[in-house]
């Protein structure tokens, strides 16, 4: 008589229990695939694709202090590439150093200024001078603020009857400024000033 009551209370609590164990199960997967989601969407936001070239680029987004010695070093590489890469044309003259100026302060115009007044640019143009530079080295000390920095590179000056190579040394401070179109990587040279530049190699042409 007994028995059927105690038999139907069994396997109501066997039915409860599969059930909570089943909304349960449905709880821990639906949690772990809302965790899964948003780890997705997350990585698919720091990715972006740049076309170019007819070709699509994949790009990541970093913070800025992964990859702040990179920049510092290419804001330098592009200061002295702009300042010191010239050729015989006012308007590639003027041009290039309008984007030098862009990326350092006054000691920049100062020297710029004095290079103006000693016709530099203008033996440039009357003597047919091209002029180029690759950087050797640089070196960079984030640990202080501003940061230091020491540039070490190669000057090539090609003339009519020469080709003269100088050795260029240059100091100075970054600081860190706001991005812009004109300053990508958001650097301000200050006190820059030239060390040394020698001749080390004269060849005839």
């Amino acid at each position: 008589m007994f028995s059927k009551p105690k038999n139907i209370d069994t396997a109501f609590r066997q039915i409860r229990l599969f059930t909570l164990t089943i909304i349960l199960g449905c709880l821990l997967f639906s949690g772990f695939t809302l965790y899964k989601s948003q780890q997705l969407t997350a990585s698919l936001q720091q990715k972006v694709y740049i076309l170019a070239n007819g070709k699509a680029l994949e790009a990541f987004a970093t913070d800025r202090r992964d990859n702040i010695l990179v920049e510092a070093k290419d804001h330098i590489s592009a200061f002295h590439r702009y300042f010191f890469t010239l050729d015989p044309d006012e308007k590639v003259i003027i041009a290039n150093t309008a984007k030098a100026l862009y990326l350092a302060d006054a000691s920049a115009k100062r020297q710029y200024d004095n290079l103006t007044e000693s016709n530099y640019y203008s033996n440039i143009i009357a003597g047919n001078i091209s002029q180029e530079i690759n950087m050797d080295s640089v070196s960079i000390d984030l640990q202080q603020t501003p940061s230091y920095f020491r540039y070490y590179g190669t000057q090539q000056l090609t003339r009519t009857g020469s080709i003269v190579t100088r050795k260029l040394v240059t100091e100075g401070y970054l600081r860190e400024v706001s991005r812009s179109d004109n300053n990508p990587h958001g650097f301000l040279i200050e006190g820059w000033k030239t060390l040394e530049n020698t001749d080390t190699h004269i060849q005839n042409r």
